[in-house]
């Protein structure tokens, strides 16, 4: 009696472990408002490198193609070259890159940036407030927003070259 009686109370235990477990799972991945196609992108002000405020809307008007990354992941380390390349090449053209690095320090995306010659801004979303607000899960995620501040495209994972020069030619403004 008293074995089935332990065995009970340890599977309503699991139970309700596997239950709260469960909440705070979906509570913590679940976004309740993910940034889609068609709709404007979500406002933000993060730190650059040099410690300015560098807000989202301030570049109304341009093409603005939002990269979150962190320098521990090997795509993103791939395709920072091809950001860069293709920076050099629209920037003339009313396009913007901000690259968010998520959660790491100032002097590790500092040396990043300057490892691979980045001229683009890099800014720091620390506490991952803007990486949660914009849904990003997988790094690299890319965003490309119009000079009208909606974002025509999404790409979650790794780009190449030609894809980046893709996407940027969506989003050089009109006027320009």
């Amino acid at each position: 009696m008293n074995n089935r009686r332990y065995v009970l109370r340890v599977a309503v235990l699991g139970i309700i472990v596997l239950a709260v477990g469960g909440a705070f799972f979906t509570a913590y991945t679940a976004d309740d408002s993910p940034v889609k196609v068609g709709e404007p992108a979500p406002d933000f002000v993060l730190e650059n490198l040099e410690g300015e405020k560098v807000r989202l809307s301030d570049y109304k008007g341009k093409g603005v193609f939002i990269n979150f990354w962190a320098s521990n992941c090997p795509p993103c380390r791939e395709e920072m070259p091809y950001m860069e390349n293709q920076y050099q090449q629209f920037k003339d053209k009313g396009i913007e890159i901000l690259a968010v690095n998520i959660a790491e320090s100032h002097l590790t995306a500092s040396r990043f940036a300057e490892r691979y010659g980045l001229s683009f801004p890099i800014l720091l979303d620390q506490d991952r407030s803007v990486t949660h607000r914009y849904g990003v899960l997988p790094i690299p995620s890319s965003f490309f927003v119009d000079e009208n501040g909606i974002v025509v495209d999404k790409v979650e994972g790794m780009m190449t070259e030609e894809m980046i020069r893709a996407k940027l030619e969506l989003i050089v403004p009109q006027g320009e």
